[in-house]
């Protein structure tokens, strides 16, 4: 199996009611627990990276244990960049191997949100990559993307349409209440499913992409407070909304919060407990086996790819 695009993997989703889940990678550790979740699962899988991923690890090392991860598993995979900021670190992803790239130009005017996505796409189409655009802002951070609430936005229903007929990309990022970050919420959480409704109506077979889809999961923050963290009051998307909208027009759902809280909820508890260990391969198996764990919980139970690669 080589490196795929995410044509097929979206058309499947759609016409299935479910959705697949884009995780942020960082290192090996991080590769191996996703790929091997999604392995056991038989599930289709986007590994994508951010710009502050790339700078961390190098471009080369993470294509290098992406390929790897598919040489070992046999999985479509597909390889994403995350919040691409412009036109030339999209090109220079394009051009360095991913299937898939997102152009982030949900910061500027509708006007310059459209060349610049439509710059991208042209160059991406050329090249056999697929595009993902955003319309309205979450609010958050998520490595170099950082929005207040007050600057956050939900997308308008009524832009869709010439937004993707104009720019041609294959996909389309909405703000429907998800946000970057570990605290999503002041008080009940809630999504705006009459906005993805409106959406799915005016975009009829058009995948879906929502950002900021973590939800937190109680166990991992308990942890991190448990041994030495201050998260008071961090508050994820509610599973079974995400996995209502897996049912509907979203066919990606983004994961990365999940990925950090868990692997450094268990790395804490691993030092608190053996504060004498040394060996990075004992810690860090401790925090592959429980990314593998929630990969393999978000699979089954939010986004319901299991059995579908």
């Amino acid at each position: 199996m080589a490196i795929v695009t995410t044509t097929e993997m979206f058309r499947k989703a759609y016409e299935g009611h479910y959705a697949i889940g884009a995780f942020n990678v960082n290192n090996m550790e991080i590769i191996q627990g996703i790929t091997e979740a999604a392995k056991a699962e038989n599930a289709p899988l986007i590994l994508q990276v951010s710009a502050g991923a790339r700078k961390y690890a190098k471009h080369v090392y993470l294509m290098k244990m992406i390929e790897a991860a598919v040489e070992d598993t046999d999985l479509p995979i597909a390889v994403h960049l995350d919040h691409g900021p412009d036109f030339e670190t999209c090109k220079s992803c394009i051009d360095g191997g991913f299937s898939s790239v997102m152009i982030d130009g949900s910061s500027l005017p509708f006007e310059d949100n459209i060349a610049q996505t439509k710059k991208v796409v042209e160059y991406a189409h050329d090249h056999g990559v697929v595009v993902e655009a955003e319309l309205g802002r979450l609010a958050g951070v998520e490595d170099e993307v950082k929005v207040s609430a007050e600057d956050s936005s939900y997308t308008r229903p009524e832009d869709v349409e010439e937004f993707v007929s104009r720019t041609g990309c294959d996909s389309l990022a909405i703000a429907i209440g998800t946000s970057h970050g570990a605290y999503k919420f002041k008080g009940t959480p809630t999504l705006r499913f009459d906005i993805l409704e409106e959406v799915e109506r005016r975009l009829p077979g058009f995948p879906i992409v929502l950002h900021g889809a973590s939800s937190v999961i109680p166990e991992y923050v308990e942890m991190i407070n448990k041994y030495g963290g201050n998260m008071p009051g961090a508050q994820g998307v509610p599973e079974d909304m995400l996995r209502k909208a897996a049912g509907m027009a979203v066919c990606k759902i983004n994961i990365d919060s999940d990925l950090r809280l868990a692997f450094t909820g268990v790395v804490r508890k691993h030092f608190a407990e053996k504060p004498a260990d040394f060996d990075p391969r004992l810690y860090l198996s401790e925090a592959r086996t429980a990314i593998k764990g929630m990969v393999q919980h978000k699979i089954v139970n939010v986004l319901g790819c299991n059995n579908k690669a």
